[in-house]
């Protein structure tokens, strides 16, 4: 304690707008920086964003089944690695390639720890000792500060950057091929749009000319959607599906995205090349621990049955009608309530797909407007976020709204208690 007084007061004296504060305040900053300082870990939040694939705050959250996956796999012991028909030693790989295989039309996959690292041990495993050639649109930075160059000098390949930022053609492509060619490298602009004067070549026609070089074509789509989201009214995202049928040889995308399941990069495609990328030490440093490869497992499951996008929260809440939506805000602003120095209302609001996806297209929404006489907008979001059970919205001319998309209905009652506690 006396650490953190003495580092409390020391941060202070270096800030010249420092205000002056009482002792009650001052008490008050001390004990949130102890409770940060030796908390307990991540705590579960309120998520009223209306970003529904929020990295910030974990990004998706488990459907049931994988929840009870993962909370069985804590309590006892598992066949990870054993082969429970001959008791040797097998790969944890095992448990996910069947379903890898049967989700996506893939001849094999692997699951790694994360999809950044899916690329690094894909481009190590096939492209250390010679180039990977990708277009300049394509070579972006991913949260983090994490560039795509980076991460391919990393692998130990060489970049070949092709075209120019705003157009690139397969010619380019075609051009930049030498004896020290080993893969074709797409990667899907997932984050950010170009529009205007631009081109860039369609994956059947690069893959088409990996064939005939016998060069493999990686392309890297990022968030990964499993189904066709355009069926719901939602903007096109390619789906792992589609990128396999026009001929990519490789595809990773992640499992915390549009997937909707734990963190895991996933890489499917042709089976000499998963199996050169399972063989390569950076798959084992990289590999997923036991209670995500359940949670993995059971997700990929669901994605077995019919209608998927109402078993898992991220589709769901992408899914999920305006009406359905709007009756959840009329729910949480009659449960707040009229309280003294504040106002509630219902308004329309933009919610986001978030974690790449979708970046141009709003979803329309409806979030429950706070406005205080007493208090600021930055100060009701503070209260509210660093509550007992922390809320996390977001300010808009000097008003929090809590966007509902993002809420299930029974997370009504407790936001409402702790937007009461914070006005109080």
């Amino acid at each position: 304690m006396t650490d953190a007084i003495r580092g409390h007061l020391a941060a202070l004296r270096k800030d010249p707008a420092a205000a002056e504060f009482s002792e009650l305040e001052l008490a008050h900053s001390i004990r949130h920086r102890l409770e940060a300082e030796f908390s307990l870990g991540p705590v579960p939040v309120f998520n009223a964003t209306g970003i529904v694939i929020h990295t910030n705050l974990g990004r998706a959250p488990l459907a049931p089944e994988a929840q009870d996956a993962v909370a069985q796999t804590i309590l006892d012991y598992t066949n990870l690695e054993m082969d429970l028909e001959s008791g040797t030693r097998s790969s944890r790989n095992i448990h996910i390639s069947s379903l890898l295989k049967e989700v996506t039309g893939a001849e094999a996959g692997i699951a790694l720890n994360n999809c950044a690292g899916a690329v690094l041990a894909t481009l190590a495993a096939l492209a250390h000792d010679g180039s990977a050639i990708a277009s300049r649109g394509e070579l972006v930075e991913i949260g983090g500060g994490f560039r795509m160059p980076d991460v391919i000098r990393q692998s130990g390949a060489r970049l070949v950057e092709v075209g120019t930022t705003n157009r690139t053609r397969i010619a380019d492509y075609e051009a930049a091929i030498d004896d020290q060619t080993r893969v074709l490298l797409k990667t899907h602009t997932s984050n950010f749009r170009m529009i205007g004067f631009t081109e860039a070549p369609d994956l059947r026609d690069l893959a088409r000319l990996g064939r005939q070089r016998s060069i493999p074509v990686i392309e890297d789509l990022g968030g990964g959607s499993l189904i066709d989201l355009s069926a719901f009214g939602l903007p096109h995202e390619p789906t792992v599906r589609s990128s396999l049928e026009a001929g990519a040889d490789l595809v990773l995308f992640s499992g915390d995205k549009l997937m909707g399941g734990p963190q895991a990069g996933l890489i499917v495609g042709r089976r000499r090349w998963i199996d050169q990328i399972a063989n390569h030490p950076l798959s084992r440093a990289l590999r997923m621990d036991k209670l995500s490869l359940a949670a993995l497992t059971a997700t990929l499951r669901l994605y077995l049955q019919p209608n998927v996008e109402t078993k898992i929260p991220v589709l769901r809440m992408l899914t999920q009608p305006i009406e359905t939506i709007a009756r959840r805000a009329d729910r949480l602003a009659e449960a707040i309530g009229e309280g003294p120095g504040f106002t509630r209302s219902v308004i329309a609001s933009d919610s986001f797909a978030g974690g790449g996806a979708m970046p141009m297209r709003p979803l329309p929404s409806r979030a429950v407007c706070l406005l205080s006489r007493d208090m600021s907008a930055t100060a009701m979001l503070h209260r509210l976020r660093t509550g007992n059970q922390p809320v996390i919205g977001r300010i808009e001319e000097e008003s929090v709204l809590l966007d509902v998309r993002t809420l299930r209905d029974d997370d009504v009652a407790s936001v409402a208690e702790a937007v009461q506690r914070a006005l109080a």
